[in-house]
């Protein structure tokens, strides 16, 4: 057994990551400008939703959130995650996805949307037993 599971299943994908879109947020840049220059890097999308968030502004956070994890699912995809396995939240570069999918959860649950805010939450939980936490959620 692995902090994933057991030694049969698939092996933790790790995103070869954005490096100038997540220096880009890491000095601060405004993340609009950031997903405008690199619409593929979750970690911009992550930025964008957990300000809407934080900003009581449910709604763009949603849709921030939701684009950020479908630009991750696609990354996931093509780096070999097939649906399911672990991702792990300590390799910095899922992390825009992670924290993507822990702003839809929250939006989704702020709108009433109560299945896809446990869909979420057990997409995090299946993705690394320890995401939920580490994002706040739990």
């Amino acid at each position: 057994m692995t902090q994933f599971g057991d030694l049969l299943g698939p092996p933790p994908t790790r995103l070869p990551g954005d490096p100038e879109a997540e220096d880009a947020i890491a000095a601060g840049e405004d993340p609009r400008t950031v997903a405008a220059a690199h619409p593929t890097a979750s970690v911009a999308w992550a930025a964008l939703a957990e300000r809407a968030f934080e900003a009581n502004d449910v709604i763009s956070a949603y849709a921030f959130a939701r684009t950020g994890y479908h630009r991750g699912l696609d990354q996931l995809r093509r780096n070999g995650w097939k649906g399911f396995g672990p991702v792990p939240f300590d390799h910095e570069p899922n992390q825009g996805f992670l924290r993507c999918v822990a702003v839809l959860s929250r939006a989704a649950q702020s709108i009433g949307e109560e299945d896809e805010y446990i869909r979420c939450l057990e997409l995090l939980n299946e993705s690394d037993p320890h995401a939920a936490a580490s994002l706040g959620l739990a």
